[in-house]
């Protein structure tokens, strides 16, 4: 029976955490007794992290994991690297802030292959325009830089077989801040089979985004110019 590890990178989000991670352990429960929910909390100044701890109990596989901070990208690499090392034949990784949908996996699930990339795209998003704007722009830049036409890059709900996953995850640079468009840009330049998925994205459902659009613009900056280095490295 397949092994399904949930990647969830949390920062600040006592608010949602109870939700979410009741949510997505019943998704894992479902898949099989050695699937896990793995939440690491990216060193959290509020009662994220304690309020994992306190959920184990009830929820058995729930894995709780404590770093310090590293901001989300290189906190998705750590789950992943994570997941790999324990075994998991397929990891899904999706974000903590409610704004996706646990009810929408399992039509990913019955259609994973270990030759396929599954995709979610944000077809209809509710996070407010500016994020929608710098989505449209990240699209740009990767054509520009890659030569790819990506319909969303960035999208945190993606299921992939580790043999891919192991293949291309080395080639992004350790505490990468855009690790999942790096995966992305990969997968397509490697030519795998990656399948894009229209799924819901609605709005954060409490707390408060801890990336406003300056700092947005600031990685934005800094990702062009890793994104030239790493191609350099292709």
């Amino acid at each position: 029976m397949d092994k399904l590890y949930i990647i969830i990178p949390a920062y600040n989000e006592e608010a949602n955490i109870e939700m979410v991670a009741r949510e997505w352990h019943e998704v894992v429960a479902g898949i099989s007794q050695d699937s896990r929910l793995v939440i690491i909390n990216d060193g959290s100044k509020d009662q994220t992290y304690e309020k994992l701890c306190a959920l184990q109990e009830e929820l058995p596989q729930l894995l709780p994991v404590t770093k310090e901070n590293g901001g989300h990208g290189a906190t998705v690499l750590y789950g992943y690297f994570y997941a790999l090392e324990y075994g998991a034949d397929y990891i899904f990784q999706t974000d903590s802030d409610g704004q996706t949908l646990a009810s929408e996996f399992q039509g990913f699930w019955e259609q994973r292959d270990e030759k396929k990339i599954l995709i979610g795209y944000r077809n209809h998003r509710e996070d407010g325009i500016s994020r929608i704007f710098v989505t449209k722009v990240l699209k740009i830049v990767l054509f520009f830089i890659f030569g790819i036409r990506v319909t969303d890059a960035n999208t945190p709900y993606r299921l992939m077989p580790k043999e891919l996953l192991q293949k291309y995850i080395v080639k992004v640079p350790e505490n990468f801040n855009l690790s999942n468009v790096m995966l992305t840009v990969l997968f397509l330049r490697g030519k795998e089979n990656v399948q894009f998925i229209p799924i819901t994205f609605r709005p954060r459902q409490g707390g408060v985004n801890s990336i406003n659009l300056k700092k947005i613009t600031k990685i934005g900056i800094q990702a062009v110019k890793d994104f030239r280095t790493i191609k350099k490295n292709l």
